[in-house]
């Protein structure tokens, strides 16, 4: 039975390689679509695509689209893929009565209120306090940061470009490793310097070069691997000081933000070490605040595992913005 107009959302979660797409109306959520962004010159042709073959003929209401990329003014020039995503182009152009551009964190931080126990790997901490902010923070490819706000009945989600602020050292050994990336990058940053692909890969280098450690070529996948497999002592103190860089960033911006209802740890990288990370110095450095230690202790900090959850905030803001 086909759905019509009224009430009917697209949902998509665009990034420089695939893209997902769902139809959302009430409480139901159709399955997800995957494209290949490559096989489309637009995203305006990809959508059509997916509307034939999901919608029945009947054009949704409205469309949420979450992108890998800044977003000014609705519209965002994507990074890795020669898509423009423009909400105010696409709105008349496809017949919506509205389109909301949002950067994918943002949307990742819209999802955090619905997400379900089964969806998260606690790391520690009291429940966390009802209306207060609720901040996630994310390696992957790069260094993902965003706030959830509830004032008054409404929400708002922060984007920050955290990612790009100095990174901290917080030992004398972790000082000599920064030293070494000042060499090589200049500016070191949250993101180049530790917490992402790239920046596991630069802490890999720097630290074979302090510890004078003859090893081999390796990208972030393989460091990971050899760590956690223990064929590499090396690649195995990459990601112990990775993890407690994690920790001691997460509660830098845990209180910047005041984030007393939690801090979530998305993104690529650390859902494949949940065990690694829980046993790791991650929550000692998060806590490690001085005289705001307590303050800390009692912000929970967990992991999110659903691999879905962009959907999931993409719902929420769409529920929380009805026309």
């Amino acid at each position: 039975m086909s759905i019509g107009k009224t009430g009917q959302i697209l949902l998509a979660d665009i990034g420089g390689t695939n893209a997902r797409f769902a139809l959302s109306q009430g409480d139901q959520t159709a399955p997800i679509d995957y494209v290949k962004v490559a096989d489309f010159p637009t995203v305006r042709e990809a959508i059509v695509d997916v509307l034939a073959r999901r919608s029945g003929g009947k054009p949704p209401q409205r469309a949420v689209l979450a992108v890998a990329g800044p977003v000014t003014n609705n519209r965002c020039v994507m990074t890795n893929s020669p898509w423009v995503i423009d909400g105010n182009e696409l709105q008349p152009d496809l017949g919506f009565d509205s389109v909301h551009v949002l950067n994918d964190f943002e949307v990742v931080a819209w999802s955090l209120p619905a997400l379900q126990p089964a969806d998260l790997i606690p790391l520690g901490g009291q429940d966390g306090l009802p209306g207060e902010p609720l901040l996630v923070v994310g390696p992957g490819t790069g260094f993902g940061v965003s706030c959830l706000v509830e004032r008054h009945g409404a929400r708002l989600a922060v984007v920050t470009e955290a990612g790009h602020a100095t990174l901290p050292a917080e030992t004398e050994h972790e000082e000599r490793v920064i030293a070494c990336l000042r060499k090589r990058l200049g500016h070191v940053s949250i993101e180049r310097g530790a917490l992402s692909g790239s920046g596991l890969q630069s802490l890999y280098e720097a630290l074979a070069e302090v510890d004078a450690a003859q090893v081999p070529h390796r990208d972030a996948a393989a460091i990971t691997k050899a760590a956690l497999e223990g064929s590499c002592e090396l690649s195995r103190a990459t990601l112990e000081m990775f993890c407690a860089i994690l920790g001691s960033v997460a509660g830098n911006l845990a209180v910047t933000f005041g984030a007393r209802g939690g801090v979530y740890i998305a993104g690529g990288i650390v859902p494949r070490f949940p065990d690694f990370l829980a046993a790791s110095a991650f929550r000692a450095r998060f806590e490690a605040k001085g005289r705001f230690q307590d303050y800390l202790r009692n912000i929970p900090t967990r992991l999110v595992t659903k691999p879905d959850a962009s959907f999931v905030g993409l719902k929420m803001f769409a529920e929380h913005n009805q026309p």
